[in-house]
């Protein structure tokens, strides 16, 4: 009875406290527990997630023989004859093993022979194998085959779960023609990539590589040289310390300012491609290119070399240089381009082209022009296009300016068209001058010792008195020949056959007399050392050579020639007339007396 009143009381309770303040409480408390009601129902609906778990134990599928003995391997099952293990995949055979199954391990012992799948397959002594870690450590006479790959080593680690096999006793790896030797590595199955350190060899049929580390894709035959490493390939050898070499193609992507030999010539460059079968060369960035045979060398910021062909190119700041001399030539141009002609045979000769603004230096020798060829045939280059020579205090120009070498130095300079030579005197401000239309210059130990001026030819020379080494006056000659014979640089004699001229005393010379009309001194753009010759200085405007026409000779045409030669009769030749005495008749080949000869 005391238990129903307290219940009614409490009921009593309740109800006055609903009916109070306290309502919006109550209120808040319905709504939380609807909420919870709807998720509780939400969570039932879901379908529970499902998890899978990997069987990571090793299964012992079959041992002819199987026991335990406490005092030989009290912690192992003893199997002997055809055992057979088989775990995630992998399955492997021994003759006998020590099976430990509460470590989920095994040793497996004699004709040891591990199989993944089709591509991957393992061979060794003695094996043991860890379940959890997924790892084989193979033993003595190990082989690890996959796919086209064979991995030969007394000591191999293969790890399963990253498909990675580690030797850390010398091993060789053959993959189709290559072999590759060190005395550590690994071998990654997944990528087929394989990484060699300390006293690698890696030999093929075409080259031999020796490096101290190197990456090696079995999939793309691609080695990737680090560190110190040469590579020898027919008649070329290679040093690089970064470099690329692909077994199949044969071709080398080089980098890290490595060499390229091959014959006496060398390439040094930030990278070098290079391409064994076709003897194709490209290099970039500070490229060194060096003919110890020939005693030259060329230096650029791209250059190509197609040795088959015997063709080169270099540009983006080239210079060539000559040190068959004491003194260096150093020559630079825009492009240079090498031609091989006649090659492997005893007749070969080269043309080397350098345009355009073209400058070199030698301390007794200056050039500029805006082209130039090379030709070893004769030994001649050529400069085109405002050419222009120093040698010491003497400047020659013309049109074209040929220059035949003897034994590496000059031996002979030809100025064809609108020829000068001018002389600057000692100190002073008054010039020896020379102008025709061609001169020829003979050279003796890199100086001049005779001068041959022909047609049109001008003097204006300063004959200097020997008593005091004053000038006596200013000679004016004119003459159609000039010969100048010079020793030790200074005017011997000259000849002429027939000449007209004035002798001006230096007090009485005419304003303006002093110089030839063609006169110019280009001291502004001659380079002043090998490190100007970067520096291109062209002639100041109105001092360029003026273009002379040619007279063309008249060609006949074939027209002209069918309307001059006799029409044929239509009588029959026997009954064909002579054509008569006063007709003019022109023959096709000498044409009449008024037409000019070619």
């Amino acid at each position: 009875m005391a238990t129903s009143k307290h219940i009614k009381t409490l009921l009593h309770t309740t109800a006055s406290f609903i009916k109070g303040k306290h309502r919006i409480i109550l209120a808040m408390v319905l709504c939380l527990f609807c909420l919870s009601v709807a998720q509780s129902r939400q969570r039932k609906v879901q379908k529970p997630r499902q998890t899978t778990e990997k069987d990571e134990r090793v299964y012992l599928v079959h041992s002819d023989v199987l026991k335990y003995d406490q005092y030989i391997n009290p912690d192992a099952q003893i199997l002997f004859g055809n055992v057979q293990f088989r775990h995630q995949g992998a399955t492997l055979y021994c003759d006998s093993a020590h099976f430990y199954e509460m470590t989920n391990s095994f040793e497996a012992f004699g004709n040891v022979k591990m199989y993944q799948g089709d591509t991957l397959s393992l061979f060794s002594d003695y094996a043991y194998y860890d379940g959890n870690d997924q790892m084989a450590q193979a033993r003595y006479n190990v082989i690890l085959k996959h796919r086209q790959t064979t991995l030969y080593t007394d000591s191999l680690n293969y790890d399963r779960m990253y498909n990675i096999g580690y030797f850390f006793e010398g091993g060789k790896m053959i993959d189709k023609t290559s072999t590759l030797l060190s005395d550590w590595g690994e071998y990654n199955t997944n990528t087929r990539e394989a990484v060699f350190y300390f006293h690698v060899d890696l030999t093929d049929t075409n080259f031999h590589l020796m490096s101290d580390t190197l990456y090696y894709n079995t999939a793309q035959s691609m080695a990737h040289a680090v560190g110190p490493s040469d590579i020898y390939s027919g008649a070329s050898h290679i040093y690089t310390e970064d470099g690329y070499y692909n077994t199949k193609t044969s071709r080398s992507q080089l980098y890290r300012r490595s060499t390229l030999h091959n014959g006496g010539k060398t390439m040094t460059a930030d990278s070098i491609f290079h391409e064994e079968k076709t003897g194709i060369s490209e290099a970039f960035d500070n490229v060194v290119y060096v003919d110890s045979v020939n005693k030259n060398m060329l230096t650029a910021n791209y250059c190509w070399y197609d040795d088959p062909k015997g063709y080169a190119l270099a540009t983006d700041s080239a210079i060539a240089y000559d040190f068959s001399q004491k003194d260096t030539l150093y020559v630079h141009a825009d492009t240079f381009r090498i031609y091989t002609y006649n090659i492997q045979t005893d007749s070969v000769y080269r043309k080397i082209h350098a345009y355009h603004k073209v400058r070199a230096y030698r301390t007794e020798m200056q050039a500029v022009c805006d082209s130039m060829v090379y030709n070893s045939q004769d030994s001649c280059i050529t400069m085109y296009r405002d050419p222009i020579t120093w040698n010491n205090n003497q400047q020659l120009l013309g049109e074209v300016i040929k220059v035949y070498m003897k034994d590496s130095t000059i031996h002979r300079a030809h100025v064809i068209g609108q020829a000068l030579s001018v002389e600057q005197n000692t100190d002073t401000i008054y010039f020896n001058q020379v102008a025709s239309k061609e001169m020829i210059a003979y050279f003796k130990d890199g100086n001049v010792y005779e001068t041959d001026a022909n047609d049109n030819v001008s003097v204006i020379f300063y004959p200097i008195d020997d008593s005091d080494s004053t000038m006596i006056g200013m000679n004016y000659t004119e003459s159609n020949q000039l010969k100048m014979f010079l020793e030790d640089r200074k005017m011997k004699k000259i000849w002429m056959p027939k000449a007209e001229g004035v002798l001006y005393p230096m007090p009485q010379i005419p304003p303006g007399k002093q110089w030839l009309p063609n006169f110019a001194w280009f001291d502004y753009v001659r380079p002043t050392s090998k490190e100007d010759i970067f520096h291109w200085r062209g002639k100041k405007a109105g001092t360029e050579l003026k273009e002379v026409k040619r007279k063309e000779v008249p060609m006949q045409r074939l027209p002209q020639l069918q309307q001059q030669q006799p029409k044929p009769s239509q009588q029959e030749p026997s009954q064909q007339t002579s054509p008569s005495t006063d007709t003019p008749t022109a023959s096709p080949t000498t044409g009449n007396e008024n037409s000019p000869t070619p």
